[in-house]
């Protein structure tokens, strides 16, 4: 459930939110509520992409260079 809602699978947070914030506040920021959704949502494009790399190299397996 998120803000009283369920989220579908691909909308799921993929990130330690808390471990966002943390980041962020060791730099002497403040972070807003929808930064870890944000940061997310750009893993989500990371690895959809890293996943098409592989497929393109006729690979079943994402490795960190497909990053």
């Amino acid at each position: 459930m998120w803000r009283g809602r369920t989220v579908e699978m691909s909308q799921e947070i993929l990130i330690v939110g808390s471990k966002i914030k943390a980041l962020v506040s060791e730099e002497g920021m403040r972070s807003d509520g929808q930064l870890a959704a944000a940061v997310s949502d750009k893993v989500r494009e990371l690895m959809k992409d890293a996943v098409a790399r592989a497929k393109a190299n006729g690979r079943s397996t994402v490795r960190p260079h497909d990053l």
